[in-house]
């Protein structure tokens, strides 16, 4: 599940950045890489018109979802081939593209989330591939129970909420596919970039040519990194945004918020700040600890990813895990204890 909340500053409000409506408004050029307009992609025949916005990028089309894709909706791809259509994901939006996706014949979902699969239900016939490692969450409810980490008594109120507002569908016949897999859907290549720590199987897909890397829920948003789930990992998703920073890409697409970047130093400057929120709140919990001892417990209802105010079945469980990680990092970097109580202390320096 992805739970960012957005603050209403300029700042965070989804689309302040312009880039979507520089998108929709003018063609991008990549030094004849491949055409400027989806019509005149030599792959395929033209997708059908929608009201949906969206965006075109040789043999790509990004359908934006509400508020530029903000959660619970998302930004759906497809991607044409000369003999195969893909789609990445199937958020909220996809249900009102139906005729878009309806010949779809792939989706490689980016990792299994229940705003990720809200058009699977749609889908039945279509081939669809999850990482390895988040294989059993795609295949049924135990596996995605077991993925989202939720005390026993949040579960059904889960999956009532998923199956409600999500349309959720288990794809027991998802397939596995690992780090570097590669489709080819006919003068189309797609390449899978294992980024885990959102997920232990969040991955990013790279589509060549043109170097369009859609980059899932690492979604450069002012809420920051989500690690809230049982096979979130702080330490992995770290290593996840170094290596992203390094691929060779000229469009970055995020699942939800920011949408489009077709700028690599934009790209770069707010994959930094994304970043940043990971030690921003391991110094959130440091000047708690500072100006008091406290517990696991304490610290959850401090809060340390959501306003106070904001209450959701995953909200508890999320700031527990999350926190725990934090917690975790600071032991092992020396600069937090745990007393005598078992509450966590600051080192105080020698």
């Amino acid at each position: 599940m992805l739970t960012v909340l957005e603050s209403e500053s300029s700042d965070n409000v989804p689309g302040n950045d312009g880039f979507r409506d520089a998108i929709l408004s003018s063609p991008v050029r990549f030094g004849g890489r491949f055409p400027r307009s989806p019509g005149d992609f030599s792959c395929g025949s033209p997708l059908p018109m929608t009201t949906t916005p969206m965006a075109g990028f040789g043999p790509v089309q990004v359908y934006f979802g509400e508020k530029n894709g903000k959660y619970p909706d998302g930004n759906q791809v497809v991607i044409r081939g000369s003999d195969t259509l893909a789609a990445f994901d199937t958020p909220l939006v996809a249900n009102r593209i139906g005729e878009v996706l309806a010949p779809v014949d792939l989706v490689m979902l980016s990792h299994a989330h229940e705003d990720h699969m809200a058009g699977l239900h749609r889908l039945a016939h279509a081939q669809v591939y999850v990482h390895e490692h988040d294989a059993d969450a795609a295949r049924s409810w135990p596996g995605l129970a077991a993925h989202y980490g939720l005390s026993p008594a949040s579960l059904p109120a889960m999956h009532d909420k998923i199956v409600t507002e999500f349309h959720y569908v288990p794809r027991p016949d998802a397939i596995a596919y690992p780090d570097g897999h590669v489709w080819e859907l006919g003068g189309v290549r797609i390449h899978a970039v294992h980024l885990p720590g959102h997920t232990a199987g969040h991955c990013a897909l790279l589509v060549e040519p043109g170097g369009i890397l859609f980059i899932g829920d690492i979604d450069l948003s002012g809420f920051g990194p989500y690690y809230g789930d049982a096979s979130s990992d702080l330490a992995a998703f770290r290593q996840s945004l170094a290596r992203l920073a390094g691929i060779d890409a000229n469009v970055w697409v995020t699942s939800h918020h920011r949408g489009v970047y077709t700028d690599r130093a934009r790209f770069a400057a707010a994959l930094r700040a994304y970043a940043a929120k990971l030690d921003e709140r391991n110094q959130r919990l440091l000047d708690l600890l500072r100006a008091a001892p406290r517990s696991l417990e304490e610290l959850v209802h401090e809060r340390l990813i959501y306003p106070p105010e904001y209450q959701e079945i995953w909200v508890v469980d999320a700031e527990r895990r999350t926190i725990g990680l934090h917690l975790d990092e600071l032991l092992a970097q020396e600069r937090i204890r745990q007393d005598e109580t078992g509450r966590y202390v600051v080192r105080v320096a020698s």
